[in-house]
């Protein structure tokens, strides 16, 4: 249930106002990255997983808010510098940064959910004005560990408005997987208009629902996950704050995301990769009611396959542990009442999961050790957005005579 204890959906558009239309449910689950200590008393948080789409903008979102708190908070699990690929992609999207839009006099970034500071540490090597937004104490720590300068709060026009009067005015807003949290947009862009410089630029980063659509991808879709952004919908909610789409830049990044570029109205000139975008998505009819339910139906598919295999491999004696006890995973395993019955344990490189059990099922973590300890018969593989650097860091699993299971796009062996 929501903060409120109401659990009737939203009816309305967090943007815009207009009505929605309900196209999945995912069911009761528990916060993603709220991992269970053993014996513990304490009763789970668990809400509706609801989403439906605007008639009007095009957003795609959850219908039922979690309050934030809950969600980002001291202990909150997530590193970004966990993955050497995602340290090697951040560096590059600062050195961009650094070569185009901070070339000015005493150039400015602010970085909304800047968490273990895998991005501004670039930055703060170059020498160049920095400051990021991260709620999440213990990740806000390591940054600060590094020598970033974080603040310890959420960004909203109060806290924007209180940056500005003390630092200036940012060239660049930036910010990676966190935007699409922020149930709150209206706030968000108050505070970006407020702190961005009249010829800087808002860039964010997130999954996009065109990918996460053609790929059934229905575990992107969790607490953290409010919105689901497509180049319409951004382009709509740009324009209610004073806002342009500039650029869009698909990423192979994390399943599939978009780059989005957003300047003040009138002070760019929109690169043709904008109109092209939008020009598929409506080829698509990506936002329409039919078409999203149709990519329900594939995720009540995708459900029930990836069950009756793991039903299969349990008769047939085989040993099936998961790799990667990811927010992702929360989705999969309580959608599909995957316990630890059909998954012995999974394994994970982050110390602070280590000997606790998954939010809802209750499936232990174990460190990344354990895998080869013995190896399993067959790996579920839940991070399956780092499937490159993950089976090449396991190729002796492979090698053994081990299988990857799999169920993006479809529930496959590998």
């Amino acid at each position: 249930m929501t903060d409120d204890g109401n659990t009737r959906p939203r009816a309305t558009c967090r943007v815009c106002g207009d009505g929605l239309e309900q196209f999945l449910d995912l069911g009761e689950q528990p916060i993603s990255q709220a991992f269970v200590e053993p014996g513990a008393d304490a009763e789970e948080f668990f809400f509706p997983l609801v989403v439906g789409v605007c008639t009007g903008c095009a957003m795609v979102q959850l219908l039922h808010d979690v309050p934030r708190d809950r969600m980002f908070h001291h202990d909150y699990p997530f590193y970004s510098s966990s993955s050497q690929a995602m340290q090697e992609y951040f560096a590059g999207v600062a050195r961009e940064f650094l070569d185009t839009d901070l070339t000015g006099d005493r150039p400015f970034l602010v970085e909304i959910g800047c968490n273990d500071g895998v991005l501004l540490r670039t930055i703060k090597d170059a020498g160049v004005r920095h400051l990021g937004f991260e709620p999440s104490g213990g990740v806000a720590d390591v940054a600060r560990a590094r020598g970033i300068r974080v603040r310890g709060d959420f960004f909203e026009e109060r806290t924007a408005k209180e940056v500005c009067a003390a630092e200036g005015t940012a060239d660049v807003i930036y910010s990676a997987n966190t935007l699409c949290h922020i149930p709150y947009l209206d706030s968000v862009f108050r505070g970006v208009d407020a702190l961005l410089a009249p010829d800087g630029v808002f860039v964010f980063e997130d999954p996009y629902l065109g990918d996460v659509v053609a790929q059934t991808s229905f575990d992107q879709i969790y607490d953290e996950h409010f919105y689901l952004w497509s180049a319409e919908s951004v382009q709509a909610t740009a324009r209610r704050f004073g806002f342009e789409l500039v650029d869009v830049r698909r990423l192979p990044v994390h399943g599939g995301e978009v780059r989005f570029t957003l300047a003040r109205a009138g002070r760019r000139t929109p690169t043709p990769a904008v109109a092209a975008l939008v020009a598929e998505e409506r080829q698509r009819r990506l936002s329409s009611i039919d078409t999203l339910r149709g990519f329900a139906a594939n995720v009540a598919r995708v459900r029930d396959d990836l069950v009756r295999t793991l039903t299969d491999l349990r008769e047939r004696g085989r040993r099936v542990v998961g790799y990667g006890a990811t927010a992702k995973s929360a989705t999969v395993l309580n959608l599909c009442g995957i316990g630890p019955d059909l998954v012995e344990f999974i394994c994970d490189t982050t110390p602070d999961k280590h000997g606790k059990l998954t939010p809802g099922q209750h499936i232990p973590i174990r460190p990344a050790e354990a895998f080869a300890d013995p190896y399993p018969d067959y790996a579920l593989l839940f991070a399956w957005n780092h499937a490159a650097e993950i089976m090449a860091k396991e190729r002796a699993f492979t090698a053994s005579g081990g299988r990857w299971l799999r169920y993006v796009p479809d529930v496959h062996v590998v």
